[in-house]
C-alpha cells in the first residue's frame, strides 16, 4: 500500500484531499498543527469506511519538529505522495503590513514546502515513483488586494514546482501545483457572498473541496504519470 501525506488536513480542503486519496487505496497521514482533534475525526471517518489513516501533529514552520515527525513515519516505509496543503492568510495592503504578517505567511506556505518535501525525496526516489502536489491559489496568478504576502508565497511554490519537476523527472516522480479559485471552504467561504461570486466567477458559483480533491486524486494516480511541472487552475473560468 502506498503512503500519502496531506499537510493542513484539519481544514475542509485537507479533509477532502485525505478522503479522496484514502478512497484510492492509499494509507493517508493527516497532518495537523493547531486543530489535531479535527484531523483525528477525519481519520476516524476514513477508517470507519474501510480506509487506512493516521494523524501526524507538527508545525511545518519548525524544521526540526517536522523532520523528527517525518523520520518516525518513514521508518515504516517511504511516503510516495505528498500534498502540500498547509497555508495561512494574514491579509493587509503592503504599506500597512507588519513584518510578522509577511514572515508567517511565507513561512507556512513556502518554507513549509521545503521542510516537508525535502526529507521525503530520497526515500521516494529510491522507489522510482512519486507524486508531489502543492496547493497554490488564484492569488498567485492574478492580483488580489491585500494579499501580497500570500500571493508571493504561492507564486514561490510555482517556481519550486517547475524546477523540482525537472530535477526528479528521470526518477518517475511528478511535481505539480493546483491553483484553486473561490472554493466553498473555510475562510474563503466566509469572505465571498453570492453576489461577489457571481461577479467574479463565470460559472456563477464557488467550487467545492471535493472538486479540488478530485483533481489532486488524478494527479496522484498512475494515469497522470506524464503530467509534471504544471500549474493547474481550478476556478470556474475566472482566468
Amino acid at each position: 500500500m502506498k503512503r500519502a501525506l496531506i499537510t493542513g488536513a484539519s481544514g475542509m480542503l485537507g479533509a477532502a484531499l485525505a478522503r479522496r486519496l484514502a478512497a484510492q487505496g492509499l494509507h493517508v497521514y493527516l497532518h495537523a498543527h493547531t486543530r489535531a482533534d479535527q484531523a483525528r475525526r477525519t481519520a476516524e471517518e476514513i477508517i470507519a469506511t474501510g480506509g487506512s489513516a493516521e494523524v501526524l501533529v507538527f508545525d511545518v514552520v519548525n524544521g526540526e519538529q517536522t523532520g523528527a515527525a517525518l523520520a518516525a513515519a518513514l521508518e515504516r516505509g517511504p511516503i510516495q505522495v505528498v500534498i502540500n496543503n498547509a497555508g495561512v492568510h494574514d491579509d493587509a495592503v503592503l504599506p500597512g503590513m507588519r513584518p510578522e504578517q509577511w514572515r508567517r505567511v511565507i513561512d507556512v506556505s513556502l518554507n513549509g514546502f521545503y521542510n516537508v518535501t525535502q526529507p521525503l525525496l530520497m526515500p521516494m526516489i529510491a522507489t522510482r515513483w512519486g507524486r508531489v502536489i502543492s496547493i497554490s491559489s488564484v492569488s498567485a496568478l492574478v492580483g488580489n488586494r491585500g494579499q501580497v504576502n500570500y500571493a508571493a508565497a504561492k507564486a514561490g511554490l510555482h517556481g519550486a514546482t517547475r524546477t523540482l519537476a525537472v530535477e526528479v523527472a528521470s526518477r518517475g516522480i511528478t511535481v505539480n501545483a493546483i491553483a484553486p479559485g473561490v472554493i466553498a471552504a473555510g475562510m474563503t467561504a466566509r469572505a465571498f457572498d453570492t453576489a461577489r461570486i457571481e461577479a467574479l466567477v463565470p460559472m456563477k458559483r464557488a467550487g467545492t473541496p471535493e472538486e479540488v480533491a478530485a483533481l489532486a486524486g488524478f494527479l496522484a494516480s498512475e494515469e497522470a504519470g506524464y503530467i509534471s511541472g504544471q500549474i493547474i487552475s481550478i476556478n470556474g473560468g475566472m482566468i
